[in-house]
């Protein structure tokens, strides 16, 4: 494949269609909302030094993907936009591979309204998309061996980790596990167990420190698979297994108190706070892939 557009030009769209010119991929911008082009535009272009001219935007969705061999849809979480951008993408691009970068969304539902969904694919960048390695490739319901293939292909020389992820599930793999973690973390703080700071700290000075390094998969084998069973005997049990979200999180959404973004949420960000978090995590990432060793070029999972 050597063209690509990514629909919607937001913080994830513009970092894909700019890795992508980065590796020598022609990419084109577009989104519903053209004054946020230009922007969008240049924010790829820097990204790619010397191949500024492969990155180009076009206001008319159809006009930028006619022709291309892949469309990356990357718009908004919100599966009723999803499902009907796939049918108006489909009919402006016969035969391209048609993926979304839902984080969550099953592939599918998404793709449930088009005659043929062989071509159809998750494509899941981690944010921020030039920085984090992983890109999972989730095979929808009908998706062909083809469409996987050549995005594994594809994902593998623009410089990305991909892993296969063979069922359609909600989450897909990173999603799932990140937040049967945050349902458990939120549980404690729900139920007085510690607060919110407490919950943080822990995982910062425990698993946070290994994850990176060992995966739990290895961890349990590592420490031994009896000990694991004997563990999960005595925790299991007692750990959140609701399949609701945590009404002190629905609690905090009603009444305002959204996080960073509103200055309050389990905990207090004072201004600037959110800005100096983001560089935080930007430079510590990028200190843990530059120490790290190299990896193998995909990864199954089944």
């Amino acid at each position: 494949m050597e063209s690509v557009a990514v629909v919607g030009a937001g913080l994830m769209g513009r970092r894909i269609a700019g890795l992508m010119a980065r590796a020598g991929v022609t990419a084109t911008l577009t989104d519903a909302n053209a004054a946020v082009l230009d922007s969008a535009l240049a924010d790829a272009r820097a990204m790619c030094p010397g191949n500024e001219h492969l990155v180009a935007a076009d206001p008319v969705v159809a006009n930028a993907v006619a022709g291309v061999d892949l469309v990356i849809e990357a718009v908004i979480e919100n599966l009723d936009i999803k499902r009907a951008l796939f049918a108006d993408l489909r009919a402006a691009n016969p035969t391209a591979i048609l993926a979304t970068n839902s984080s969550v969304i099953p592939i599918s539902a998404i793709a449930a309204d088009l005659d043929d969904t062989s071509m159809t694919i998750g494509m899941h960048f981690w944010n921020p998309p030039d920085l984090i390695p992983i890109v999972e490739v989730i095979r929808g319901a009908g998706t062909a061996d083809m469409a996987m293939d050549r995005s594994m292909e594809l994902l593998a020389r623009v410089g990305k980790l991909p892993v296969r992820v063979e069922r359609d599930v909600a989450g897909f793999v990173g999603n799932r596990l990140q937040h049967a973690l945050w349902r458990e973390a939120i549980d404690l703080v729900a139920s007085g167990v510690c607060d919110a700071e407490t919950v943080d700290l822990v995982v910062r000075n425990t698993i946070g420190l290994r994850l990176a390094e060992m995966g739990p998969i290895e961890n349990a084998d590592y420490v031994g698979l009896d000990l694991t069973l004997a563990i999960h005997e005595q925790v299991l049990p007692s750990i959140n297994r609701d399949p609701h979200p945590s009404p002190l999180l629905e609690e905090l959404v009603g009444e305002g108190s959204l996080g960073a973004k509103s200055g309050h949420g389990f905990l207090d960000w004072p201004a600037g706070s959110r800005e100096a978090a983001a560089a935080r995590l930007s430079a510590h990432v990028s200190a843990q892939l530059a120490a790290r060793s190299p990896q193998p070029a995909t990864k199954g999972t089944s």
